[in-house]
C-alpha cells in the first residue's frame, strides 16, 4: 500500500498506539476529538507532520479509525453523518460488560453492525485492532491482526494498510462475523488475566 492519509477518531490510548505506528511506517495522520486540547497534545506527541482536524468535520483520510468507547461510537458516528461518506471506517471497539466476562451486544447485532447501520451510504465498516492489546500495537512488531467486514474492496484496503504497519491480516469475513470478533476481545482479556500478561496477541499459526 502507498502512504496514505489516516484519520483517528480519538485521543486515548488506542489513539496514541494506531496513530503512533501509522506514522512511523509513513501515513498521513489525522487526529480529531471531542477534547480538541488533549489531541492536539497527542498530535504534538506522535510528530512526524500529524495533524488535529475539527470534530465533526470531513474527515481528511481515507481509512477513518474509530477509536472511542464503545458507548459512545454510535453517536459519534451519527454525528459526524454525511461526512463520512465513502470512507472506510474501522472499528475498533470491545462492546465488554461491567465485569468483561461477555459482550453488551448480541449476534446479529454488533457494535460494528450498528455503527454501520449509522453511517451514511457509500460508507463500509471493517472491525480491526480489537483483539490486540494497546501496548502491543505500541512495539511496533509483527503481529497478527483479526478483521471482518461488509465489503471486499473495503477488506482489501484494511489489509494492505495493516500490511504496510509490519502486521499480518487475517481476513475474517462479512460483517456477520464482527460479532465473533467482539468475543475474541473478552478471550483476550481472559487470557490476560489467568497467567498470560498483557505483553500477549492472539495469532493464528501452523505448529
Amino acid at each position: 500500500m502507498t502512504n496514505t492519509s489516516i484519520t483517528i477518531i480519538g485521543s486515548g490510548n488506542m489513539a496514541n498506539a494506531i496513530g503512533t505506528r501509522a506514522s512511523k511506517h509513513g501515513h498521513s495522520v489525522e487526529l480529531m476529538s471531542r477534547d480538541t486540547a488533549k489531541a492536539q497534545a497527542l498530535a504534538d506527541e506522535i510528530g512526524n507532520g500529524t495533524t488535529v482536524g475539527t470534530f465533526g468535520a470531513r474527515p481528511a483520510g481515507d481509512i477513518v479509525v474509530i477509536a472511542v468507547l464503545y458507548a459512545s461510537a454510535v453517536d459519534v458516528v451519527t454525528h459526524y453523518g454525511d461526512a463520512l461518506a465513502g470512507k472506510i471506517l474501522v472499528d475498533i471497539t470491545n462492546p465488554f460488560n461491567a465485569d468483561v466476562s461477555g459482550l453488551v451486544t448480541a449476534p446479529g447485532n454488533s457494535l460494528s453492525q450498528q455503527i454501520a447501520a449509522a453511517a451514511p451510504e457509500g460508507t463500509h465498516v471493517v472491525k480491526a485492532f480489537n483483539s490486540i492489546l494497546q501496548g502491543v500495537v505500541a512495539q511496533d512488531k509483527p503481529v497478527d491482526v483479526f478483521f471482518a467486514g461488509d465489503d471486499a474492496a473495503a477488506r482489501a484496503r484494511v489489509a494492505a494498510f495493516l500490511e504496510s504497519l509490519d502486521m499480518r491480516p487475517l481476513d475474517a469475513g462479512g460483517l456477520e462475523m464482527t460479532y465473533a470478533l467482539e468475543w475474541a476481545g473478552v478471550l483476550l482479556v481472559g487470557v490476560t488475566r489467568n497467567g498470560a500478561g498483557f505483553d500477549i496477541a492472539l495469532g493464528a499459526r501452523v505448529p
